[in-house]
C-alpha cells in the first residue's frame, strides 16, 4: 500500500472539510469524507453527512463497497476531518477500507458540540473499534495542522443550532 505524504494528508483533510461545508449548505451537519485510490492522488468518492444514521463516512463506505472489490478498497484511504464515530468505524471495517486518516478526535468534537441533542457523541474511539476486529486497518490521526480549521468549522455550525 502506498503511504500518503503529510502534504497529501493535509490536502485531502481540507477537501473533507470542504465537503462538510457543502453539507452545511444543504442543511446537514458539517462532516465530509473522501475516498482516495491506492495511488494517493485520485479521488474516487466524496460524501457529505446526510443525517444521524447516514454519516458521511458510513455512507461513503457503503457506496464504495458496492462499487469496488474488497481487495481494491484495502489499498485505499478514507480521509475525514473528524475521527469516525463507532458506527462509521464499523462500516469502514466491514467495507474493507485499509487506511483512515483523520484531523480531529471525537473527544474534541464533543467540546465543539457540547451535549447537543443532534450530536450525542459517544466516547468510543475509532482505534478501539479497529483494535477489536481481525483486520489491521491503519489509523493516522489526529493531524494537528488541520485541527484548528476543523474546530472553527464545527463551532461555526454548532453555535447556530
Amino acid at each position: 500500500m502506498t503511504i500518503p505524504t503529510h502534504q497529501q494528508c493535509l490536502e485531502f483533510l481540507r477537501l473533507s472539510n470542504d465537503v462538510g461545508r457543502r453539507a452545511m449548505h444543504m442543511g446537514h451537519h458539517p462532516f465530509g469524507a473522501v475516498l482516495v485510490a491506492p495511488d494517493q492522488k485520485t479521488v474516487l468518492l466524496t460524501q457529505c453527512n446526510i443525517d444521524t444514521v447516514n454519516h458521511a463516512e458510513s455512507t461513503l463506505a457503503r457506496i464504495a463497497a458496492s462499487n469496488y472489490p474488497a481487495e481494491y478498497l484495502w489499498q485505499c484511504t478514507l480521509y475525514t476531518a473528524v475521527e469516525p464515530c463507532c458506527m462509521c468505524s464499523g462500516t469502514i471495517y466491514w467495507a474493507n477500507i485499509g487506511r483512515v486518516v483523520y484531523g480531529m478526535t471525537e473527544a474534541n468534537l464533543l467540546q465543539c458540540t457540547g451535549n447537543h441533542s443532534e450530536n450525542p457523541t459517544m466516547s468510543v474511539s475509532a482505534q478501539y473499534v479497529f483494535e477489536h476486529g481481525q483486520k489491521n486497518i491503519e489509523l493516522i490521526g489526529p493531524i494537528v495542522e488541520i485541527e484548528q480549521e476543523t474546530i472553527q468549522l464545527q463551532k461555526e455550525f454548532w453555535s447556530t443550532r
